[in-house]
């Protein structure tokens, strides 16, 4: 696809563990119950990947974490299967009801949270969402999660406990409202998505608007097509920023597996 290429789930791939830290625990990329992580299991040893599958997490993450200590805070680490990315979830709410993507160290100026992280040597990106966190690695030829990991759990944790404000208040202060938001990304389907994708038989859909967090579907030549992971993260996510500037997570909830180019 001229617009965009490749849709691989950036939540579905590898286990994340961190031996050291028995508050650290892992979800597989599958709808199994999460798991402890194993003190001899390697941080970085490859699982073969499982079908893929959109990873919503809740607003609260009670159901991943154990609830025999719920003044810990606990993080569970999943990294994407490009290995670029990792998504961290949390046992505390971070950015209720909303979400933000902070692309430079400058734009997470008076957001604690993203200031602490950049402060991390190889932290490209930190997009929050209510009680994750997903990091961007500079490095894409590292696939090997374990320092950086715990690099940023230990800063989130240590963050966590003092208590303060995470998310600029100003951010929210300047948050346009759901309609807007809403207007906006679907003119830019109508006017930009749509035209780039309809050549190869595309169509793509708004599905979920929740606070500024966006959910998607493909369909036609874009669901299960091999380009799908470049249409979302170069075409799609560029072109609604365009439009509204303050949109934070997106995530596309495709069965691509029942494509008609399924891949896995």
């Amino acid at each position: 696809m001229n617009f965009i290429k490749t849709l691989k789930n950036i939540f579905s791939g590898n286990e994340v563990s961190r031996d050291e830290d028995p508050d650290t625990y892992v979800e597989e990329a599958s709808n199994s119950t999460p798991a402890t992580v194993e003190e001899d299991k390697p941080f970085s040893e490859p699982e073969p990947p499982a079908m893929r599958r959109v990873v919503r997490a809740p607003a609260v993450l009670e159901k991943l974490f154990p609830a025999d200590d719920p003044d810990k805070v606990l993080i569970k680490a999943q990294p994407s299967i490009t290995g670029d990315q990792c998504l961290f979830m949390l046992n505390r709410s971070l950015f209720p009801g909303h979400s933000w993507w902070f692309p430079t160290f400058e734009s997470a100026e008076g957001s604690p949270l993203a200031e602490r992280l950049f402060s991390l040597d190889d932290v490209e990106t930190v997009l929050v969402h209510e009680a994750t966190v997903t990091v961007t690695r500079k490095d894409k030829s590292i696939f090997d999660w374990k320092p950086l990991g715990a690099e940023v759990g230990g800063a989130l944790r240590e963050l966590l406990n003092e208590r303060g404000a995470l998310v600029s208040q100003k951010i929210t202060d300047e948050m346009p409202s759901q309609d807007d938001i809403q207007e906006g990304i679907q003119k830019a389907i109508n006017e930009e998505v749509n035209p780039g994708v309809a050549g190869h038989g595309g169509l793509i859909t708004l599905q979920h608007i929740k606070g500024n967090t966006i959910t998607i579907k493909m369909g036609g030549g874009c669901q299960g097509c091999s380009s799908a992971d470049l249409t979302l993260k170069q075409g799609i996510h560029g072109s609604f920023r365009k439009y509204v500037p303050q949109v934070g997570a997106i995530f596309d909830e495709t069965d691509h597996a029942a494509g008609m180019n399924p891949y896995f």
